[in-house]
């Protein structure tokens, strides 16, 4: 499959020395609640800038609706996805790190009394810590500023973006820290085993698409009884689990129709849809378009 090519994702980072990358996400004429961040996770940080659009993502159950300027900080391992809001076009920006890039910190004290516990996951920064505290905000200015030193790649740019980060996490760190010692902060933390327990699951579906499955198969799967199966599900994924493999489907059936000369009743086969009608039916449902404009 293309779209998602695994529910794990290798995400491509700069180098060893400096572990992160930016990538400028941009969906051009997307519909009201199109899927634009398919389903993933990866062991890395994630900051989500949102610059156009609306939009909502659901990281480890909980969604957070997006405008331009908010900000959002998915956890290492935390599975996350994406839909639009509006229509028209959507663009947000991801900084993608591993935890490994202040690795030469480590003796430091202050980094490991300030820094440490969150790269290294004894505690979790909020999805949104502004919404937590205000003062949050005032320190985003350093993303904007990483921005443009990828985009200007300036010598030395890797070490000033590799700072930036760093003092991010140091500012809130000073004002997040004290609460979250005290058990006020962090609630995200509690969603951390609803992701650990889906994710073989949603492999399986990434993997065996074509397949015919039950919801009660589904949850048996995960040791759940359907209706708290269910509920589970849309929560963590935004969708019902019929929704999400019937989602799947169809980004692979845009693979074949725009990759292969396979007819449309071929590829309705072969991801699972006997029925041709039915197929297309779906497809436009998903995508927008029919098959046979797709091939046009």
């Amino acid at each position: 499959m293309t779209y998602p090519q695994a529910l794990w994702e290798n995400t491509r980072l700069a180098h060893k020395t400096y572990p992160y990358m930016l990538f400028d996400n941009r969906c051009s004429d997307a519909r009201m609640d199109q899927n634009i961040l398919f389903l993933h996770w990866h062991e890395h940080f994630e900051i989500i800038i949102m610059r156009q659009g609306s939009t909502v993502f659901h990281i480890d159950s909980r969604p957070y609706e997006m405008e331009p300027g908010d900000v959002l900080f998915v956890p290492a391992g935390g599975l996350h996805v994406g839909y639009s809001r509006c229509n028209g076009d959507i663009r947000f920006i991801s900084i993608v790190f591993n935890g490994a890039l202040f690795n030469d910190w480590s003796h430091d004290a202050i980094h490991a009394e300030l820094v440490a516990p969150y790269v290294e996951g004894k505690l979790q920064l909020p999805v949104q810590p502004d919404k937590l505290n205000a003062d949050c905000a005032a320190h985003y200015v350093l993303l904007e500023q990483m921005v443009m030193e990828f985009e200007a790649k300036q010598p030395g740019y890797p070490l000033v973006i590799k700072s930036h980060l760093h003092m991010l996490f140091t500012q809130l760190a000073r004002i997040l820290l004290p609460h979250q010692a005290e058990g006020r902060v962090g609630s995200e933390s509690q969603h951390s085993l609803n992701r650990e327990r889906f994710k073989p699951l949603l492999r399986q579906v990434e993997e065996r698409y074509a397949e015919r499955w039950t919801i009660e198969q589904a949850a048996k799967f995960v040791s759940l009884n359907p209706y708290h199966f269910c509920k589970m599900f849309k929560k963590l994924t935004g969708r019902t689990f019929v929704e999400y493999v019937n989602l799947c489907r169809m980004n692979e059936a845009e693979r074949l129709l725009r990759d292969t000369t396979d007819t449309v009743t071929e590829i309705a086969g072969q991801v699972g849809c006997d029925n041709p009608n039915y197929f297309t039916k779906l497809y436009k449902q998903y995508k927008g378009v029919t098959p046979s404009q797709v091939r046009r």
